[in-house]
């Protein structure tokens, strides 16, 4: 298996951002696996699993991406990955779930003891509050796996707890 690292950027959000990431990696022949990117209010965080071609180590991809100009005033990490980058059973994803409505302190840490409960894993996470324009709204989306016996359990109580919440909850089974 070809060597792999983590790459990581954390800066100033910018267009062309992602671009100048990607285009520096495909031009040096790295591969990327699971890659994700966020805008993070102001700022914005890149992080990707890379494939390395021979010869070529992570400090090699950080000095290089150093260089950018893209990245000027980013704080920029590639380090070997010490784990299988290939997910297990566990990492695919069985249901997406929305909950959105008003902010609620603990909310992610409710529904992640929820999925917990059950195990069921969380494989991607995503909360953000909407500016007052698109209705002030905080949206929590949730890509799970969730064990086919516990499906129906976790789902009801997740919908549960939302609506004890005064909160909308959206479940969408099937694949990533």
């Amino acid at each position: 298996m070809a060597s792999v690292a983590l790459v990581s950027v954390l800066g100033p959000d910018r267009v062309g951002l992602v671009a100048a990431i990607a285009e520096h990696l495909f031009n040096i022949g790295v591969n990327l696996r699971d890659t994700t990117f966020a805008a993070l209010g102001s700022g914005a965080e890149f992080v990707g699993l890379c494939e390395l071609p021979s010869g070529l180590e992570a400090s090699d991809i950080e000095a290089g991406l150093k260089q950018l100009p893209e990245l000027d005033g980013a704080e920029v990490r590639a380090v070997p990955y010490a784990f299988d980058p290939s997910p297990g059973p566990a990492g695919s994803v069985t249901h997406r779930i929305t909950i959105s409505g008003g902010d609620q302190l603990g909310l992610v840490a409710r529904l992640a003891e929820v999925f917990k409960q059950y195990d069921a894993n969380i494989v991607r996470l995503e909360a953000r509050k909407l500016g007052e324009a698109e209705g002030g709204l905080y949206v929590t989306r949730f890509a799970v796996f969730i064990p086919e016996s516990q499906a129906s359990p976790c789902l009801a109580t997740v919908g549960n707890t939302a609506g004890a919440l005064g909160l909308e909850c959206d479940v969408e089974a099937g694949a990533l």
